[in-house]
């Protein structure tokens, strides 16, 4: 699956910065990493995400998330995307693997040190039956 890039605008010269933007009421999940951790943002409410909630349903890192291969860390971050995107622990539970295999597992830090899933990222990884939070 192919996450989908902010669209990037501005001009490319020295010194010059590119500035991103995102469709109006996006949701998006920003990680970064700090001092070793990985932290994620969402936006645009700027709430950090943690594994404290996600923990209740599968203990699989309870020491953090991380991104980039299939492991511990990878699952406990898909878990908590999908509880917190979703507020269905049932849905976070039955398709957290997949989204590890196919988005969590997938992703590479960015030039600017950090990654990003929209909410559509989230959509496009789960079945088509099932029922999303409008």
């Amino acid at each position: 699956m192919a996450l989908s890039k902010p669209t990037m605008s501005g001009i490319f010269d020295d010194g010059a910065i590119a500035q991103t933007t995102h469709a109006e009421g996006e949701i998006r999940y920003v990680g970064s990493r700090e001092y070793g951790q990985v932290l994620v943002t969402k936006h645009p409410e700027g709430e950090r995400l943690t594994p404290e909630r996600s923990l209740t349903i599968a203990r699989h890192s309870p020491g953090g998330f991380a991104v980039g291969y299939r492991g511990s860390g990878p699952a406990q971050l898909a878990l908590a995307i999908l509880l917190d995107y979703t507020d269905n622990a049932s849905l976070a539970r039955d398709h957290y693997q997949t989204f590890t295999d196919e988005v969590i597992s997938q992703l590479e830090y960015g030039a600017d040190g950090t990654w990003t899933i929209t909410d559509a990222d989230i959509e496009q990884a789960l079945p088509d039956d099932v029922a999303l939070p409008a």
